[in-house]
């Protein structure tokens, strides 16, 4: 039998999370980036930058997936196991390779970017084994890392992003409200991380009948579990006193949003109170910083200033806020727009950035736990829209 090492696959309606239009600006802005720098082919191997050029958010489970984007064509390159898929997902051509004999996947990438052209990847995706295979398959005659330019541009988003974002931050909302509800004394912190869940991605159908459902979650921690901000959901029981973080994260096309919350069971002692209050000072202040013209830096030691004075800094345990977007707990990234003393990014109109201060206090001291605020705002041209509606602080989320 003569087995191909790739082929099209092409089958079903395609339907794909904005126009076709919007693809089309993202890869002519990105176009204008290879043509600065000299690129023919870029090959993208990262699900965050595969998913915001073409739509297609891939499962791995150990196979290569990659893009292709030269000056004239846009291809995804999938694996057999997907079948068409990736086709009906991905804006542009779609190829299928083939598991019949090893490295299919890069003779499908040549295919596209043939030999000896200047080659652009992703230096903080790419593997060494994936890059000296890139080099044994594509013998580029040079190769130039095109991830922190990407990552400028899915900074700056668009008109239809922030309308997705938006939809994204009212899911959350409703993920916080089914939390709240699901509190009380007894429970433990999966079944109300569960309920969260279930509402975000019922109501992710609603708003969004021709999506693909995957990745919403819940974090959910109380008591010690509250110290860190990623801590998985366990079975641990709650109690009246505990101290809660609330994080629902819905997950819309690879699009991620958030809200986070401080709440306690039942009451909340004065020490607790204190720190609480402190947290939402300073997430307050944030947000009224963030408007045009200022830097990452300049908003990030502005509130150091705030928690120094009340001596809690020595808390904080993270920057204070970062960009959304093609975005996910174990994919993308932009490093480059977040609340930290090492990043002199200038905010400006189109960005969009939490607000989102923590401070642990450890097991033993008074008001021992995590207290976090997060609210998703949108840079607008003479300031900032919060499009994050769930209610923070003790009026409303002492609870149970």
């Amino acid at each position: 039998m003569d087995r191909p090492d790739f082929y099209r696959f092409h089958q079903g309606d395609r339907v794909l999370p904005f126009e076709a239009s919007e693809y089309d600006a993202r890869l002519a802005r990105l176009r204008a980036i290879m043509q600065a720098k000299g690129v023919v082919a870029c090959v993208f191997t990262s699900m965050h930058n595969i998913a915001y050029y073409s739509g297609f958010l891939y499962c791995s489970f150990g196979r290569p997936y990659g893009l292709v984007v030269t000056d004239t064509d846009s291809v995804t390159i999938s694996a057999g196991i997907d079948a068409a898929q990736p086709w009906r997902r991905s804006h542009g051509d779609n190829i299928t390779y083939t598991d019949w004999q090893r490295n299919n996947f890069w003779r499908a990438v040549a295919s596209v970017t043939g030999e000896n052209q200047v080659v652009g990847f992703e230096g903080d995706h790419l593997t060494l084994v994936q890059r000296d295979l890139l080099e044994d398959f594509l013998r580029p005659s040079v190769t130039l890392d095109i991830a922190p330019d990407t990552m400028v541009q899915r900074m700056h988003k668009s008109v239809a992003e922030l309308a997705l974002i938006r939809q994204g931050a009212a899911v959350a909302d409703v993920g916080g409200h089914a939390i709240r509800d699901a509190i009380r004394e007894g429970v433990r912190e999966i079944d109300v991380a569960m309920a969260g869940r279930d509402a975000m991605e019922l109501e992710i159908a609603k708003r969004f009948p021709d999506a693909e459902y995957r990745d919403t979650w819940v974090w959910f921690q109380s008591g010690i579990n509250t110290d860190g901000a990623h801590n998985p959901v366990t079975g641990r029981v709650l109690q009246r006193g505990d101290i809660l973080s609330l994080n629902t994260f819905p997950m819309i096309s690879g699009y991620y949003t958030a809200l986070e919350r401080t709440l306690f069971v039942g009451e909340v002692d004065d020490a607790s109170l204190k720190i609480w209050e402190a947290n939402v000072a300073a997430h307050e202040y944030g947000m009224s910083l963030l408007k045009p013209g200022v830097s990452c830096a300049e908003v990030t030691e502005a509130i150091n200033a705030v928690f120094a004075d009340r001596d809690l800094l020595q808390y904080r345990t993270f920057g204070y806020g970062h960009s959304f977007g093609v975005l996910s707990h174990y994919y993308g990234r932009e490093a480059g727009l977040e609340l930290r003393e090492d990043i002199d990014t200038v905010l400006e109109p189109g960005m969009v950035i939490s607000m989102e201060p923590m401070l642990t206090i450890p097991e033993g001291l008074p008001g021992a736990g995590g207290y976090r605020e997060h609210d998703i705002l949108f840079i607008t041209e003479d300031g900032n829209e919060d499009i994050t509606g769930y209610p923070y602080g003790p009026e409303f989320n002492v609870v149970g």
